[in-house]
């Protein structure tokens, strides 16, 4: 067409031009957005109902063993024997190492001989204060004598408890060259095998037993997200939930069969991350868990009464961000009407504040309609 144009002489190019240009502004003039004008649009709708919901918050953590008790001898010597078997389940007081006591059992045969030379010598000190006794009451011994006896007798007998300590410490000694499990629990690898030497209180554990059943959870929260959660409890919004069962998510997403239970929150916020710790404890009675695995907890905050959910489907979000719904307003016609949103719950969003109970919120037919569009209501579809 710009061609034929060109071919014109330039008055005739110059009305043709502008008869070309009213043609082109003119072309679909009769369009409109969808649903503007002509046959009501049909749509589903949910009508929104105050609920009481749990919120939950999904926190990422580790596990760890409810108890943990590296093995260290207490007394140094020769490892005999190991006596347990490695990754084996062992009992509080089972024995696990067995050390040369060779020269144990002598000390203890060597205070046993100086109690008994003790108790000999405190036996001689009591007959020779008895007789004593009766020399001084007919005066054939003098004051001061009599004192030194029974000074004698005070002194062995302090002889005798001295020595039936070291008796008893001996036998401590002795008895440590057995080493026990502290604990009850699954016993890792041995760090030592026989033949080695192990000294007293040294730094390197022979074995680590770990109690797995119950296994703790430690997750971690925002500070800013406990700020807020208290300004609502402050608010009276939400209260506090209480007795409310913790999910365990695996790595690979799916559920822990046994749920948790919250043990208590740290009072200490991580300077370094800004958060702050939660222990969770969790059955584990096939050991299914073990130590360090990554996971994620879903723990419940607080309970809300009157909550207004809308579904996810249903909410629009512009290139910002911005989250908004279409609503079949009083005359059959579409609202879109901004809302502020929360979380999820479930296939649901917890509505802060654009919506109210009674709401007539568009799930389906939202690509074919838009704001002041009249509209027919259909039966939502199964689920809303």
């Amino acid at each position: 067409m710009l061609s034929l144009v060109r071919r014109l002489p330039p008055t005739i190019r110059l009305g043709a031009l502008g008869a070309l240009l009213a043609a082109c502004s003119g072309q679909g003039e009769g369009d409109a957005p969808p649903g503007a004008g002509g046959t009501p649009t049909e749509v589903a709708i949910v009508t929104l109902e105050p609920q009481t919901v749990t919120l939950t918050r999904e926190l990422p953590g580790r596990t760890s063993a409810s108890l943990v008790a590296e093995v260290r001898p207490q007394v140094s010597g020769i490892v005999e024997r190991r006596l347990f078997t490695e990754g084996g389940y062992v009992q509080a007081g089972q024995p696990l190492y067995q050390l040369d006591d060779a020269v144990y059992r002598a000390d203890v045969a060597s205070a046993k001989a100086e109690l008994s030379k003790a108790e000999a010598t405190l036996h001689t000190a009591t007959l020779h204060e008895r007789r004593s006794a009766e020399l001084l009451k007919i005066d054939a011994v003098g004051k001061q004598d009599f004192d030194n006896v029974v000074a004698a007798r005070i002194a062995a007998e302090a002889d005798v408890a001295a020595a039936r300590a070291a008796l008893q410490r001996a036998q401590i000694s002795l008895a440590r060259a057995r080493i026990e499990s502290p604990i009850a629990g699954r016993i890792g690898k041995s760090a030592v095998t026989a033949g080695a030497l192990v000294t007293a209180n040294q730094a390197a554990a022979l074995a680590t037993v770990q109690l797995l059943d119950p296994m703790y959870v430690d997750v971690t929260q925002s500070s800013s997200e406990l700020l807020e959660l208290r300004k609502q409890f402050a608010a009276g919004r939400t209260r506090p939930a209480t007795d409310v069962p913790v999910e365990i998510l695996l790595e690979d997403g799916s559920r822990h069969q046994q749920p948790g239970r919250l043990a208590f929150s740290e009072t200490t916020v991580d300077p370094a991350t800004g958060s702050y710790t939660l222990r969770v404890v969790v059955p584990n009675p096939d050991q299914f868990l073990l130590p360090g695995i990554y996971l994620r907890a879903v723990v419940g905050m607080g309970t809300r009464e009157g909550a207004i959910l809308v579904p996810q489907r249903a909410v629009l979000r512009d290139p910002k961000g911005n989250a908004s719904v279409m609503l079949v307003d009083g005359e059959g016609k579409v609202e879109a009407r901004a809302v502020k949103l929360s979380q999820t719950l479930g296939d649901q969003w917890l509505v802060e504040d654009g919506l109210a109970a009674g709401d007539r919120v568009i799930v389906e037919g939202l690509q074919k309609i838009a704001p002041g569009a009249p509209v027919t209501v259909a039966a939502p579809a199964p689920g809303n």
